[in-house]
């Protein structure tokens, strides 16, 4: 129970350090200044408004009924350009997506150039993720870990736990 609250303690320091607004003057990393980009090995895809209403959920035909309209499990990456710690998740969902070949779908949305999907959501802070099981409702969570192993070790326990999970 202390290893859970710990962990949603420093999520929840890492959500908000990130926020909803662009940092301006800021000295970080080269990781840091440099943009989110996806994989070359199709484990990840961008998606626009078009395309999540196409492949995702069509909220502009039912706001209130939740429809996934793929056949895959998927996982959401709300992120940013500017934000330091979608920079450190991005890689490595693209890594895990690789790893789980076809098992899931890795999508990202900037929330900068789609405002409107961000809004939907409700989506204050990021790097924040929508879980998004084959049939049933998804699962929206924010942050991520201490370090690259921990991160990637909590993507793939919430794969385990609400995508894959075992019938």
């Amino acid at each position: 129970m202390k290893h859970l609250f710990l962990t949603l303690m420093i999520a929840s320091i890492v959500f908000s350090a990130c926020g909803n607004k662009k940092q301006e003057g800021s000295k970080n990393t080269e990781l840091a200044n440099s943009p989110v980009k996806t994989s070359n090995s199709n484990s990840s895809e961008k998606l626009t408004k078009a395309l999540f209403v196409q492949k995702v959920w069509d909220f502009t035909k039912s706001p209130n009924d939740w429809k996934y309209l793929g056949n895959k499990p998927a996982i959401v990456d709300f992120y940013a350009d500017w934000c330091g710690p979608c920079k450190i998740a991005s890689p490595i969902l693209d890594e895990i997506g690789t790893e789980y070949g076809g098992k899931i779908l890795v999508y990202k949305i900037n929330t900068d150039q789609e405002r409107e999907l961000a809004q939907v959501f409700g989506i204050t802070g990021i790097p924040a993720f929508l879980y998004i099981p084959a049939s049933g409702k998804p699962v929206m969570m924010s942050g991520i870990g201490r370090s690259k192993e921990d991160t990637k070790k909590m993507f793939i326990e919430n794969i385990e736990k609400y995508l894959l999970v075992k019938k």
